[in-house]
């Protein structure tokens, strides 16, 4: 099994697909079908959002078991000149092998032959997944469980909590002067932008794993005059929708400190969290598979990055993510892949599988009904 994994993720990763380049995710969503449907004996439904090209296999009756991943990456076209894909001393390296084409291999293999498994394969994560989050959460209504190929944590630790994220936009509008001749005319966006930073980084509660991080800034236009406006962005990543909901109440609430001034609020979450209660049961019944096949039990990490996971959990499905390979480097230059676990994790993937196959229900019904908390 290895030599044909190898084969298809060096597949996968030399077709290169940046996000940004949708007639490059087209391509790679062909090499993804040819090397799928391969593997599935099933072709997939190609499904194209806002120029995104997605697919999707259904495998036998109904959709018990979805799993998920993606195909776009962040490696600019061009990136395998320099990084090309190679296999040196048990480290697999090129661009988005270890986010995540490995993992969409390791699907592939783990997934040929069940009945009642869909297998969805975005191509838009990397920007925040804009034209398939409706696909992903229809998918995910639609099935009982959802396991997330995306790469593993440290030490190979499958990530059982995945924060949520809230983005957002503050603007704040004052009032323009000469600041040589009558500065005091002048409401400074720039003093109010700094009373609102420390009043929104304020919000940020170690305790509970939420923080709250001004980033990009901006205001005023020449250096002699009073600032009549500015902007900066808001990055929010909590570990529960309960402190999601309170930062998000707190800044929609932001009130101007300077007199005259305005304070104006865009954004708010973009991905609910993937809370530890939503990965419990999964968790606990992949460590007795492992167990059953004599592999080491699989150990968990929550993790602050987002994934598509997060919106399967959030409309109320037990979801289990970091699935795929063990590795790491994701989005950077030592971008890499450890060739020994891949055998063994696809086993454990595809005895997963069987297992939530069998008998989804009876360990998971204490998860409760599906619900929105988008």
């Amino acid at each position: 099994m290895l030599t044909d994994l190898l084969s298809d993720i060096r597949a996968l990763v030399e077709c290169e697909s940046p996000s940004s380049d949708l007639s490059a995710v087209a391509r790679s969503a062909a090499v993804v079908e040819r090397v799928g449907t391969a593997r599935l004996g099933v072709e997939p439904d190609w499904i194209v959002v806002d120029g995104r090209t997605h697919l999707r296999w259904r495998i036998g009756g109904g959709s018990r078991v979805l799993l998920l991943g993606h195909h776009d990456t962040v490696w600019p076209l061009g990136s395998l000149a320099t990084r090309p894909y190679s296999v040196e001393g048990g480290v697999l390296r090129g661009p988005g092998c270890f986010d995540m084409k490995a993992g969409l291999a390791m699907a592939f293999h783990a997934a040929a032959g069940r009945d009642g498994v869909t297998l969805l394969v975005t191509g838009d994560e990397e920007l925040g997944s804009p034209s398939s989050r409706e696909l992903i959460e229809e998918e995910a209504r639609r099935a009982e469980v959802t396991l997330v190929l995306e790469a593993s944590a440290d030490g190979g630790a499958l990530k059982t909590e995945r924060k949520g994220v809230s983005l957002y936009d503050v603007q704040l509008v004052g009032r323009a002067a000469h600041a040589g001749l009558d500065p005091e005319r002048g409401v400074n966006a720039t003093l109010e932008l700094a009373h609102q930073a420390l009043a929104v980084s304020a919000l940020t509660s170690p305790e509970v794993g939420t923080t709250v991080t001004p980033t990009v800034s901006r205001a005023g236009t020449t250096s002699n005059t009073v600032p009549a406006e500015g902007s900066f962005s808001v990055d929010v990543r909590t570990r529960t929708r309960a402190e999601q909901d309170r930062v998000d109440t707190a800044i929609r609430n932001l009130r101007p400190v300077l007199s005259a001034a305005q304070v104006l609020v865009s954004g708010g979450p973009n991905r609910p969290p993937l809370e530890a209660e939503s990965s419990a049961q999964l968790f606990e019944r992949v460590r007795t598979v492992a167990r059953r096949l004599g592999l080491p039990e699989p150990t968990s990490a929550a993790v602050g990055g987002a994934s598509d996971g997060n919106f399967t959990a959030g409309v109320g499905t037990p979801t289990l993510d970091g699935l795929g390979a063990v590795g790491g480097g994701a989005h950077a230059d030592d971008e890499h892949v450890l060739v020994e676990p891949l055998a063994a994790r696809t086993d454990l993937l595809r005895a997963l599988i069987d297992d939530l196959l069998a008998d989804p229900i009876h360990q998971l019904e204490t998860t409760g009904t599906h619900h929105d908390q988008t």
